[in-house]
């Protein structure tokens, strides 16, 4: 769309990714503090702020916001001000996590505020893999851009894929826990589950298209998984090393099998695993590689993820 008139606010990082895999990232005048890829978009207005600290121990940053939730305020608050200032004509948000991003009725609300605009909201809501093609074409008709082409690219990397790893055997099939939150600990779900199985695992715990679940440690042990991935909400791969910590320290740690194999990782949680955007695809392609390292070789190694 040549239309200069048309003036984006992404207020989620994933929509600030997929505005620019479709080539609009020139119309997108203001983000979310959160929204830091690609690159260029840096330098846009930030229209956000965190109620929270993030920077704060894990369990502190859960009771946080509980506490905020529960008295009906959103973790994230629109600076309105800024808002009214760029005029958007579209705001990008999500109706999904409440933890993620700010919420659906308190972007409404802001709209609702504005004198000089009404923005048109257009909200996402991915569950599983297919609800992210679905936003991506559902962005691009809103913008009249072709999302054909992307999606088969995306695709055609998922298929790479199962491809590859069909003729593995059930023996050679690990079992996999992907840990989203250390204190209290639970594991990931929506389309992670769904990751682990396109990537030659057997995701453990969590059901597909569901919310995160909490894990009790006991089960953890019980379960004894073979590979165990770290990908904590919001956290990157210098975080999540400090994060893992917490659990790393406790005695019954060094009996998993996990462990003893060296089959313990880390990840850049906050760029890949919890961005329901088009690095979905680069997520199930660094899984693969944790994976199956005798069958992938993406390079993402070192950069994205590493052996604990």
């Amino acid at each position: 769309m040549t239309n200069s008139s048309v003036r984006i606010v992404s207020l989620i990082p994933s929509g600030t990714e997929i505005l620019a895999t479709l080539g609009l990232t020139d119309a997108i005048v203001g983000r979310s503090h959160e929204c830091d890829y690609p690159l260029e978009i840096q330098n846009r207005p930030i229209c956000t702020q965190a109620r929270l600290n993030s920077n704060a121990p894990s369990r502190d940053i859960h009771y946080e916001v509980n506490n905020l939730l529960q008295s009906a305020l959103s973790i994230y608050q629109i600076k309105t001000d800024v808002l009214e200032q760029l005029q958007p004509t579209h705001i990008i948000t999500q109706d999904q996590c409440d933890v993620c991003a700010v919420s659906l009725s308190e972007v409404e609300k802001a709209v609702a505020s504005l004198t000089h605009s009404s923005p048109q909201i257009i909200s996402l809501q991915p569950n599983v893999l297919q609800d992210v093609w679905n936003d991506i074409e559902r962005v691009g008709n809103a913008f009249d851009v072709d999302s054909v082409k992307v999606l088969e690219n995306l695709e055609a990397r998922v298929k790479i894929c199962q491809q590859k790893i069909q003729g593995l055997s059930l023996t050679e099939i690990p079992a996999v826990t992907c840990i989203e939150w250390t204190n209290p600990l639970m594991t990931g779900a929506n389309w992670i589950p769904e990751l682990v199985n396109l990537a030659g695992g057997q995701s453990l715990f969590s059901v597909t298209g569901q919310p995160s679940p909490q894990l009790q440690w006991e089960t953890l042990i019980v379960s004894n998984p073979d590979v165990i991935i770290f990908m904590p909400c919001g956290f990157d791969l210098n975080r999540t090393r400090q994060e893992a910590q917490l659990l790393t320290q406790r005695p019954e740690w060094q009996k998993l099998h996990a462990t003893q194999a060296g089959r313990v990782y880390i990840t850049d949680g906050n760029s890949y695993f919890n961005r329901p955007g088009p690095r979905l695809v680069d997520s199930l392609e660094i899984l693969a590689e944790i994976l199956h390292p005798e069958i992938f070789e993406y390079g993402y190694k070192g950069a994205a993820w590493e052996v604990l």
